[in-house]
C-alpha cells in the first residue's frame, strides 16, 4: 500500500499498489508539513500546524475507518517541520520553527512523556536519532548542528501501565472513544523533571564558518554509517562523518537549493531533489560518480512529438531547452541548449534519426539523436520569430512560419539552404502541416485563412480556404483525403484539401468549459466566448479526432458523426486558477494598500518574470501539442506543467478476433480450409503454432480465391513491398495481389514504421473478420437444423415402415 498527502490542502489517499485503486479518503483540514512512518510500521506521525497526530497504520483487516487517531502531542508553539523515530518505534522526535524540538513517547512510558531542546537561532531543518539510542542531532536553518545526549537507554524506558488503577483509567478511556492528549511545556516544574529522561548538550558545529554559502535547506542521516548529508540553498552538499563532524566530501551540483535528500539502505547512493529546477540527482559518494541525472523543464512545456517507432519523446519549452525521452524507462537521454529563447514546435523526421525545433531566437535547428549534436541551422534572410514547423515525408524540404512577418520560409534539409519565402499571409502564421502522402502544404493563419501549397510544382498556391474567424490549427488526416482545421471562434472544420470544399464543422465552443479566474471581470460563461481549441490531432485510423486548449478538458469527436464522444479531465489540481468555485468576494483577496505588495505585481505582458504566489496562479490548459502512438495504442499529451501518458489496455493486435493456435493446428492438417466466400481472409494475424504448421501445407490450400481488399488498403505500393515475406506462408489475394498474411506477430511488430498503417488494416480486417464468424455460425446452425430435420424425417420414416409390416 501506498500513503499519499497534498501538503498543501492536507488531503490523504490510501492507494494500494497491486489493484491501483484508492482504499480510503481523508482529510486533515490543514496543510501538512511532515509525514513518517514508525520503523515497524504499524504507526506514523503526522505534522500540521503546531501538533503533532499519531495515527494507527492501516492494516490487512478491513476497518471502516482506515485511519485512526491514537495521540495528539502539543507543545511547539509554532509550525512543526520535521520528523524522525527510535530504531524500536517507542519514541520520536519532532522539529518546529520556533527554534525547539521536542522528544515524545510514542507509547506510555513513566520517565519519557516529552522533553524540549533549545539551543538554537533558528528555525530547526531536521532532527535525527542515532542507532538503537536516544542520542539526537538536530538542525537549523542558519547551518548550525547541535548533538544531544540522553542518560536513559532504550531499554531503560518504564512502561506507564504498572499499577491496576491505571489499567482501569486507561480501558475506561478506550471504551469512551477518547484520543490521549499530551501537552508539553518547554519549562516543566523540577518535581516533572525528577525521575525524568534527561539531555545534555554535548557539542554546537557551524556548517558556515566563512560564509560562502546560504541556509541549510535539507538534510539526511544513515545511522549505521554515521553518515550526515547536509544541502544547502546555493545548491552546495556536503557529506560528513559523525559526530566528529569530519568532512568527507562537498560537491556543488546546482546554482538552485537542495530541497530534498535522502540515502539508500546501504549508504552508498544519495539522491538529491531540487525543486526550482526540476533536477533529480543520485551520487555515488566512494566513486564520486553520477549513477542518474535527470532534469525536466524549468517553465511550462510547450510542445512535443513521438518518433515514428513510438519509442522515444521529443518536448521543447519555455526555457529553450529541448528534451528526447525514452518512452520504456521514462528518463531524458540528451538535452539540446541551443537555443537562446522560447521552443515553439518540435518535430521527428520520418526517419526518427533527426529532431528538428523551431524557436522564437528566429532559428530552426536539426540535431542527430546518433552523434547527439547540432548538424543544421536554418535561418531566415531578416531576424524573425518562427511559430510552427513542419517537415515532409521524405525528410528534405523543412517548413517553418513567422509571426511577424507573416511569411512561410522552406529549407533544404541535405544543403541547409532557403529555396523559397512563400508569401500571401497577411496575419502570423499559426500553424503549417504536410499531406503525408502528397507534397502539399497547408498554412494556417489570422488572417481567416488557410492556404494549400503544391511543393512540387514551384510552390505555388492551389487553394485558399477561407474561414470566419482566425486561424489556430490544422492537421491532415493520415490517409491525406481530409483537413480540420480550429479557428479563434471554437468550431472545427473539416475540408476536402483536392476540391476545396468543406465536408463537415463541430462546434467546439461549450465543450471547452473554462472556468472563471480569479482577476476574471466577467463570469466563465462570457469569458468561455474568447477560449477555443489551440491544437488538434487525428487517431491512426483517421475515426476519431483529439482537440485541446486554453483549457483543463480534453474532447474527443468523432469525425463520420461529428458528435462529442468522450470528454476526459486532466488535472483536478484546485491548487490551479479557474479549478474551483470562487466567491463573489474572491477579488478583494487582491486588494492590499501596502507599497510592497503594489511592488510585487508583474509588469503587463511579461511572462518570464518572477510572480509572487498571492498575485499569480498558474492555470491549467493544453498549450500547444498532443499527439497518439504511431500504431494507435497510447497516446500523449502536453500540459502546462508536463506531458501526460495515457495507454490503452493493451496492444491492438491482442484485441483481434483471432483463433486459438491449438484448434489451429487441430483444422489445417485434416483439411484444405478453402475461403470461397470471405472478403478478407480469416486468419490474417495467427499465432506462431500457426506459423509453424503451414510450411507442411500445399500452396493451394492457403489461397483465398475471391478476397476483395478495400483500395485505401492497396494504394500505398510501398507500403505493400516493403512487407516482409515468408517462404511458403504467403496468404495471396488472386485478384490484386497483395500478400495479406505477411509474418508472424513478432516479425509484424518488429516492422516500427509501418504500424500506423498496419494498425489500420488491422481494425478494417476485424469488421470483416466478425461478419465471417457471423456467417460461419450461421451455417452451423442451418446446418444443425437440416440435420435435426433430416434425424426426424427419418424416425417418422421407420416408424411407417414398421406400422405398414
Amino acid at each position: 500500500m501506498a500513503f499519499s498527502i497534498s501538503l498543501t490542502e492536507g488531503a490523504a489517499l490510501l492507494v494500494s499498489l497491486v489493484t491501483k485503486s484508492v482504499l480510503n479518503h481523508f482529510h486533515f483540514h490543514q496543510p501538512v508539513h511532515s509525514v513518517r512512518f514508525s520503523p515497524d510500521g504499524r504507526k506514523f506521525v503526522v505534522c500540521k500546524g503546531s501538533v503533532a497526530l499519531l495515527y494507527h497504520a492501516p492494516g490487512k483487516k478491513r476497518e471502516y475507518n482506515a485511519f485512526v487517531l491514537d495521540k495528539t502531542f502539543y507543545g511547539p508553539y509554532d509550525e512543526t517541520s520535521c520528523i524522525d523515530w527510535t530504531d524500536d518505534s517507542k519514541c520520536f522526535a519532532v522539529g518546529s520553527k520556533d527554534m525547539s524540538t521536542w522528544v515524545f513517547g510514542a507509547e506510555r512510558w513513566q520517565n519519557l512523556i516529552y522533553y524540549s531542546l533549545g539551543g538554537h537561532k533558528d528555525a530547526i531543518t531536521s532532527c535525527f536519532f542515532e542507532e538503537n539510542s536516544l542520542d539526537l542531532y538536530t538542525l537549523s536553518v542558519d547551518a548550525t548542528l547541535c548533538t544531544w545526549q540522553c542518560d536513559t537507554e532504550l531499554a531503560g524506558l518504564i512502561p506507564r501501565h504498572e499499577s491496576k488503577k491505571c489499567r482501569e483509567m486507561d480501558n475506561t478511556e478506550a471504551d469512551e472513544g477518547q484520543n490521549d492528549e499530551v501537552r508539553g511545556l518547554a519549562n516543566p516544574s523540577p518535581e516533572e523533571k525528577t525521575g525524568r529522561v534527561q539531555y545534555k548538550k554535548t557539542g554546537r558545529h557551524f556548517f558556515n564558518k566563512e560564509g560562502d554559502f546560504t541556509n541549510l535547506t535539507s538534510a539526511a542521516f544513515h545511522k549505521k554509517l554515521h553518515l550526515l548529508v547536509t544541502g544547502f540553498a546555493s545548491g552546495i552538499f556536503h557529506i560528513h562523518e559523525v559526530p566528529e563532524l569530519s568532512l568527507i566530501h562537498s560537491l556543488s551540483i546546482s546554482d538552485q537549493k537542495i530541497s530534498s535528500i535522502t540515502i539508500n539502505n546501504t549508504g552508498e547512493w544519495i539522491a538529491f531533489g531540487c525543486s526550482g529546477l526540476g533536477q533529480l540527482l543520485v551520487w555515488e559518494w566512494q566513486s564520486e560518480s553520477y549513477v542518474l541525472k535527470q532534469q525536466g523543464h524549468f517553465n511550462n512545456m510547450v510542445s512535443l512529438s513521438y518518433s515514428p517507432d513510438g519509442q522515444h519523446i521529443v518536448t521543447g519549452g519555455e526555457d529553450g531547452k529541448v528534451k528526447v525521452w525514452d518512452t520504456n524507462s521514462g528518463f531524458c537521454f540528451v538535452t539540446f541548449t541551443d537555443h537562446t529563447s522560447c521552443i515553439t514546435a518540435v518535430t521527428f523526421t520520418t526517419s526518427g534519426q533527426v529532431v528538428l525545433s523551431a524557436s522564437l531566437d528566429g532559428t530552426v535547428r536539426a540535431f542527430s539523436l546518433l552523434r547527439y549534436r547540432n548538424f543544421r541551422t536554418f535561418t531566415s534572410p531578416r531576424p524573425t520569430q518562427f511559430s510552427c514547423l513542419a517537415v515532409d515525408g521524405s525528410g528534405d524540404i523543412v517548413c517553418a512560419g513567422a509571426q511577424d512577418s507573416y511569411e512561410v520560409y522552406v529549407w533544404s534539409m541535405q544543403t541547409g539552404k532557403l529555396l523559397d519565402v512563400l508569401a500571401g499571409h497577411t496575419g502570423p502564421i499559426s500553424s503549417v502541416a504536410f499531406n503525408p502522402w502528397r507534397s502539399v502544404l497547408a498554412t494556417a493563419s489570422w488572417d481567416k485563412t488557410v492556404q494549400l501549397w503544391d511543393m512540387a510544382d514551384s510552390w505555388r498556391t492551389t487553394e485558399t480556404l477561407n474561414l470566419n474567424s482566425d486561424v489556430m490549427a490544422v492537421v491532415f488526416r493520415p490517409d491525406g483525403k481530409e483537413l480540420a482545421v480550429a479557428s479563434l471562434d471554437g468550431q472545427i472544420t473539416f475540408w476536402d484539401p483536392e476540391k476545396g470544399n468543406q465536408s463537415g464543422s463541430i462546434e467546439g465552443r461549450h465543450d471547452l468549459q473554462m472556468g472563471r479566474k480569479e482577476l476574471d471581470k466577467v463570469t466563465a460563461k462570457h469569458s468561455s466566448k474568447g477560449k477555443t481549441f489551440t491544437t488538434l490531432c487525428y487517431s491512426a485510423d483517421g475515426r476519431a479526432l483529439l482537440a485541446g486548449g486554453l483549457s483543463r478538458f480534453v474532447c474527443i469527436y468523432h469525425v463520420e458523426e461529428q458528435i462529442l464522444a468522450k470528454k476526459f479531465e486532466i488535472s483536478c489540481n484546485h491548487s490551479l486558477d479557474a479549478m474551483e468555485r470562487s466567491s463573489p468576494f474572491s477579488f478583494l483577496s487582491f486588494l492590499c494598500n501596502t507599497p510592497a505588495a503594489y511592488a510585487a505585481v508583474p509588469l503587463p505582458f511579461a511572462t518570464f518574470c518572477q510572480r509572487s504566489p498571492p498575485f499569480y496562479t498558474s492555470s491549467c490548459s493544453v498549450p500547444l501539442f498532443f499527439l497518439p502512438h504511431p500504431a494507435g495504442i497510447s497516446s500523449l499529451l502536453c500540459r502546462s506543467a508536463a506531458f501526460l501518458f495515457f495507454a490503452a489496455p493493451a496492444a491492438f493486435l491482442s484485441s483481434l478476433p483471432l483463433l486459438r493456435s491449438s484448434l489451429l493446428c487441430r483444422l489445417l492438417p485434416r483439411s484444405s480450409f478453402l475461403c470461397r466466400s470471405c472478403r478478407v481472409p480469416l486468419f490474417f494475424a495467427a499465432p506462431a503454432a500457426f506459423l509453424s504448421s503451414l510450411p507442411l501445407l500445399p500452396r493451394s490450400s492457403l489461397l483465398c480465391r475471391s478476397c476483395r481488399v478495400p483500395l485505401f488498403f492497396a494504394a500505398p505500393a510501398a507500403f505493400l513491398s516493403s512487407l516482409p515475406l515468408l517462404p511458403r506462408s504467403s496468404l495471396l489475394c488472386r485478384p490484386c495481389r497483395v500478400p495479406l498474411f505477411f509474418a508472424a506477430p513478432a516479425a509484424f511488430l518488429s516492422s516500427l514504421p509501418l504500424l500506423p498503417r498496419s494498425s489500420v488494416l488491422c481494425r478494417s480486417c476485424r469488421l470483416h473478420c466478425d461478419w465471417n464468424r457471423y456467417n460461419l455460425k450461421f451455417a452451423l446452425c442451418l446446418s444443425r437444423q437440416r440435420g435435426a430435420k433430416r434425424a426426424a424425417e427419418e424416425s417418422v420414416h421407420d416408424s411407417e415402415s414398421d406400422i405398414v409390416s
